[in-house]
């Protein structure tokens, strides 16, 4: 049975508009601009243009309030043509398909909209709320779920919900030119909606304000997501049904977005640029049994629940749609013969993403620093285990995948020797040595859709690489 489960509303829609060229007519100019005291300029057009300090604050755009939006006026120097402030437009709709988007002005808080009157069903004559040339970048909206990032290339005419104009792609060099931006923002744990998969999946999480949901909420740390679950494992193949095993445990997690952009100028690629996620990582899980043996050389991988969250980082003035999801799973291998009895408690952190540099590219960064420590442990008879409880996150901008990252922390559980028993009743008699080990695998790979930033595309999936760690929890000798 599948159980969805909703945790916090998408976020309200978000805009910008960002003047590409001067092209547009100059009649268009005033009511392209926002009203006073709503624009909030990255910086004035007479600001020095070499040397001066153009980083943008990134943090996490608010949610009890829509974000403001922002755009730029046409006209005037190439300079300040080319800069993102804050105004009142919003995208209406956008259809995926024809690439066409409907701009209008955000309603007051009272229903009246702000700014100037918004064009009406029939006014043809309308002053057009964009133009071409403009960069629309917008939080999640009708149509565009993860967010929007694209360009401005025809005015089609008003509607009775605003100016629809034709679109096509654009990226993240266009909006954000020559600034610079670094930050790493927390996901709030509410914001995830979750899929749960098997029955018997658990859900909890904490936020500031003694806010908790689940039946463990209140001891589940501020901002930490926990999952658990509890399920047995299927036996395969033609293995007796004595050849079971069961699985428990949960996941703790506190992601964050890792965000960078180091600007060279809009019609340039950044001179640097950096996507990934990260956070710290709790979990603690038990196998008792014996595992059926796996078909082929695959373990068996059985997903519980899928998480989902499309976090908006305000970049400056600039909504930047992070689109963030998790596949929580266990896995396991096993020849079929040994039993084990074994329980891991795991504590630590991980990062994975993607860094650009004229020099080299794009290449992959992963780390992960845990340790583990054994609940218990115990394995009887000759064989293999192995057994894990991890996420596969992928991480991506306005709807396109960037970086995928496979955190998998395991136990492993192995025997050797022989076990002789006597045809006279005597006792049976072992001799073999048995280990326990903990450890941590992390991969992924990097995808050309990094593109967005206005880097050069990437022609194949670039690998993270493999990080492996492994360390013994307990052994012994099962001589008798």
């Amino acid at each position: 049975m599948r159980h969805r489960r909703a945790l916090l509303p998408a976020f309200t829609v978000t805009t910008l508009f960002f003047a590409a060229a001067c092209s547009s007519p100059a009649p268009q100019a005033a009511d392209h601009r926002p009203a006073a005291g709503q624009e909030q300029r990255i910086r004035s057009a007479e600001d020095p243009a070499d040397g001066a300090d153009h980083a943008l604050t990134v943090a996490a755009a608010p949610t009890a309030t829509a974000t403001a939006t922002a755009t730029a006026s046409p006209g005037g120097s190439a300079r300040s043509a080319r800069q993102a402030h804050k105004t009142t437009l919003a995208v209406r709709a956008y259809d995926s398909h024809t690439r066409r988007a409907v701009i209008s002005d955000q309603p007051r808080r009272n229903g009246s909209p702000s700014g100037s009157p918004g064009p009406s069903a029939g006014a043809s004559a309308a002053p057009h709320r964009t133009a071409v040339g403009d960069v629309i970048a917008s939080a999640p909206a009708p149509g565009a779920p993860h967010g929007l990032l694209a360009k401005v290339t025809e005015v089609i005419g008003e509607t009775d919900r605003g100016t629809e104009v034709q679109t096509e792609p654009a990226t993240l060099n266009a909006l954000l030119g020559d600034d610079t931006a670094k930050g790493d923002v927390p996901v709030d744990p509410s914001s995830f909606t979750v899929d749960k998969l098997l029955p018997d999946v658990r859900v909890s999480w904490s936020k500031t304000g003694d806010v908790h949901a689940g039946p463990k909420g209140a001891t589940v740390p501020l901002g930490s997501l926990r999952l658990d679950v509890s399920a047995e494992v299927p036996a395969t193949g033609s293995a007796s049904a004595s050849a079971s095993a069961s699985v428990r445990g949960f996941v703790q997690v506190a992601p964050q977005v890792d965000f960078a952009y180091g600007g060279a100028g809009t019609d340039a690629p950044p001179g640097s640029a950096y996507l990934g996620v990260s956070g710290d990582w709790t979990s603690g899980w038990a196998v008792k049994g014996r595992a059926a043996a796996t078909t082929g050389s695959s373990p068996l991988r059985i997903p519980f629940a899928k998480l989902h969250a499309d976090p908006v980082l305000q970049v400056g003035p600039v909504p930047v749609v992070v689109n963030l999801d998790l596949t929580c799973y266990f896995q396991i291998s096993a020849d079929g013969r040994v039993s084990v009895d074994v329980e891991q408690s795991l504590k630590g952190d991980f990062k994975a993403g993607g860094t650009f540099g004229p020099a080299k590219g794009w290449t992959p960064v992963s780390s992960s620093d845990m340790s583990g420590t054994p609940v218990r442990a115990s394995v009887s008879t000759a064989g293999s285990v192995k057994t894990a409880l991890g996420a596969e996150a992928t991480v991506g901008l306005y709807g396109t995948v960037g970086v995928t990252a496979d955190l998998a922390p395991y136990l492993r559980g192995e025997a050797a020797g022989t076990i002789t028993a006597a045809t006279d009743g005597s006792e049976p008699k072992a001799d073999g040595t048995w280990g326990v080990y903990g450890g941590v695998d992390l991969s992924g790979t990097l995808r050309l859709q990094l593109s967005i930033f206005g880097t050069p595309v990437i022609q194949r999936s670039i690998p993270l690489g493999v990080l492996h760690r492994e360390w013994k929890l307990a052994g012994g000798s099962l001589s008798s």
